[in-house]
């Protein structure tokens, strides 16, 4: 117990950034999970359920709260089904919003399964909650017009997600794609907060109008050490973006590549866990970044993350 009290207060009181990959949410799902067990044993059939709540200061002034109910299903000895429900709080210089965010849905097949190893391949999809077209309240710092994206519940897009993992007692190699199938409705715009104190705060925020994201492409390489109860993880998670963002200019009614939004987001993991017995456990996760990209306007950068979770196996 004395190691989760340690990780727990590293979580807390570390100062960590981010890229956000927790948010975007593909990171996290069927076979990019982190933290997974490996088993010896062939018919094991996957079920859980964790709850976990998230805390992420931005590198603007919101500072975001999600509190996520993530189920997973074992159809039978090969397969299993996940899904992600996420509530999200944000609060900031401009306001507070809240709602559902974006489910996250992901079919699992277990490849190969032997003595050393296992090897997973992950299908899955991200539905948006909402449009990311979020209104600030009447009379909040000028004219009517949506909260940025930073202050936004929900990407806003349909994405398609895929990916593979191999597992051994000791490591955790994964990899996979996010593509944004759909653009979101998004409008907010620096013109629209004419009352706000500092027009330069304002401009800080990208302009993300009828945005879609550019496509991710994640590693994560992980190496675990595993006690009778107790685990720990340290690791690295690069994500590249292999192509621009793409937004509606509303000056000229025509759609452009938003410059700086391509390459490498990568940062540094630890986590832990402690299994009270065999079917509960908690888990932290917290992170530090390496690298980012130079312009984000999907608001998913972090300045400080912390997670920890409460895990009950079935």
């Amino acid at each position: 117990m004395k190691y989760l009290t340690l990780l727990t207060c590293l979580a807390l009181n570390f100062h960590l950034l981010g890229q956000g990959c927790s948010d975007a949410g593909f990171c996290t799902m069927g076979a990019m999970k982190p933290d997974q067990n490996y088993s010896k044993r062939i018919d094991l059939k996957l079920r859980s359920v964790e709850l976990s709540a998230y805390r992420g200061t931005t590198t603007l002034s919101p500072i975001i709260y999600v509190y996520t109910a993530d189920v997973t299903i074992g159809v039978n000895d090969y397969n299993f089904f996940q899904v992600k429900v996420p509530y999200q709080m944000t609060t900031g210089n401009f306001g507070k919003t809240e709602g559902l965010s974006d489910i996250s849905l992901a079919w699992t097949r277990q490849l190969v399964t032997n003595e050393n190893y296992s090897i997973s391949a992950t299908l899955g999809a991200k539905i948006p909650s909402n449009d990311s077209d979020i209104d600030r309240p009447d009379g909040a710092f000028g004219s009517d017009g949506d909260f940025p994206m930073y202050q936004q519940v929900s990407l806003g897009s349909y994405d398609l997600v895929a990916g593979g993992s191999f597992i051994t007692d000791e490591w955790l190699i994964a990899t996979g794609v996010q593509v944004a199938l759909t653009e979101n409705k998004n409008d907010f715009r620096w013109g629209q907060w004419p009352e706000y104190p500092s027009i330069e705060y304002v401009e800080k925020y990208a302009l993300a109008n009828n945005l879609k994201r550019g496509t991710d492409i994640m590693l994560r390489v992980e190496r675990n050490f595993r006690f009778t109860n107790f685990n720990f993880n340290v690791g690295v998670l690069p994500i590249y973006r292999i192509t621009h963002d793409e937004r509606l200019d509303f000056n000229t009614n025509e759609r452009i590549k938003i410059d700086g939004t391509t390459g490498l987001a990568a940062s540094v993991l630890i986590g832990g866990g402690y299994r009270f017995n065999v079917n509960n456990g908690v888990r932290v996760l917290f992170g530090r970044k390496l690298t980012q990209r130079k312009v984000n306007p999907d608001g998913l950068t972090r300045h400080a993350v912390q997670t920890i979770s409460y895990i009950y196996r079935f």
